[in-house]
């Protein structure tokens, strides 16, 4: 998340300070959540090897997947920025948080949830 370690006597009280059997060692400070998001977003340019506005559907699906189990749309203009950093529309990544709601909707109802199985669709 891209956080900041710090000497315990410069930790402020929004700061984490760490202890080792009743002593503090360090502290971390943490940086605020849109300095999270472009850390995340960062990390997954890194780990595709490209910048994530080449990557095909499937693959910013998936990223959009991963950065809302990360915390990243909670962040105030977190769908803006990462439309931006995938190049697509908000609405784009509001249709892939949509289908990804829905799929786990359809997994928690399926026949292994005791739910009604498979659906016709006409």
């Amino acid at each position: 998340m891209g956080g900041e370690l710090i000497p315990p006597a410069e930790a402020g009280r929004d700061d984490v300070l760490l202890e080792w059997e009743g002593a503090p060692v360090t502290a971390v400070r943490l940086p605020h959540l849109s300095h999270s998001l472009e850390h995340l977003l960062d990390g997954l340019r890194r780990r595709h090897g490209m910048p994530l506005a080449e990557l095909d559907r499937k693959a910013k699906q998936e990223v959009v997947v991963a950065l809302e189990a990360r915390g990243a749309f909670t962040v105030r203009h977190g769908v803006e920025t990462v439309a931006t950093a995938l190049g697509v529309s908000r609405f784009t990544v509001y249709n892939y948080l949509n289908r990804e709601a829905a799929a786990r909707a359809d997994r928690s109802d399926g026949p292994a949830a005791g739910g009604p199985g498979p659906r016709a669709v006409p």
